[in-house]
C-alpha cells in the first residue's frame, strides 16, 4: 500500500506554511534530484540564476544535473526572509567542492512567486561564491539528503 501524497502547501501564506514550504524546498535541493526538484514548479516557470535565465521544467531539470555534476557534496540551508500572500523571500547559503576539491560557500538570496496550487512560477536568485578552506565548513550531515532537525540553520551558524 502506497502512502498518498502530502497536500501542497498553497497560498496565501502564513508565516507557519512560508516557513514549512521553504523547509521542503531546502529538502528537495539536498536531495540533489533534479527530476524531484522540477515537480515543484510550473511548467512553464521562469528562472534567473545568476547570470542565467530560462523557462519551464526541462529546462529547470537540465541546469540542475548540469549544477550537481559541478558543484560537489552539496548542502543548502535556507531560511525565510519575509513573505507575503503568494510570494516568498528567502536568504541562502550552501557549500560545495569542484572537482579539484577546492570548498566554497555560495551565498543567495530568492525570490519566489507561487500560483494557486502551490507550484513555484517565478524564481529569482543571486548568488556569490566565497572559497573557504575544508576547516571552515560548517555542514557536516550525512549528503545527499535532509539537513537534521537539530543542525542549526543560517541565523544559529551566524551566517
Amino acid at each position: 500500500m502506497t502512502t498518498p501524497a502530502r497536500p501542497p502547501i498553497r497560498p496565501p501564506f502564513t508565516l507557519e506554511t512560508a516557513i514549512a514550504k521553504v523547509r521542503l524546498a531546502e529538502d528537495a535541493w539536498n536531495s540533489r534530484d533534479p527530476q524531484r526538484v522540477s515537480l515543484a514548479y510550473t511548467e512553464d516557470s521562469q528562472w534567473r540564476n545568476r547570470v542565467e535565465f530560462f523557462r519551464g521544467r526541462e529546462a529547470i531539470r537540465t541546469f540542475l544535473q548540469r549544477k550537481w555534476t559541478r558543484e560537489l557534496d552539496y548542502r543548502l540551508i535556507k531560511e525565510i526572509w519575509t513573505f507575503g500572500a503568494d510570494r516568498i523571500a528567502v536568504r541562502f547559503a550552501y557549500e560545495w567542492h569542484d572537482d579539484s576539491g577546492h570548498w566554497f560557500r555560495s551565498y543567495g538570496n530568492e525570490n519566489w512567486e507561487f500560483d494557486d496550487a502551490g507550484l513555484m512560477r517565478r524564481r529569482h536568485a543571486s548568488i556569490n561564491d566565497l572559497p573557504i578552506s575544508a576547516a571552515e565548513r560548517k555542514y557536516h550531515w550525512h549528503a545527499p539528503g535532509p539537513r537534521p532537525e537539530d543542525h542549526p540553520g543560517l541565523s544559529e551558524l551566524g551566517l
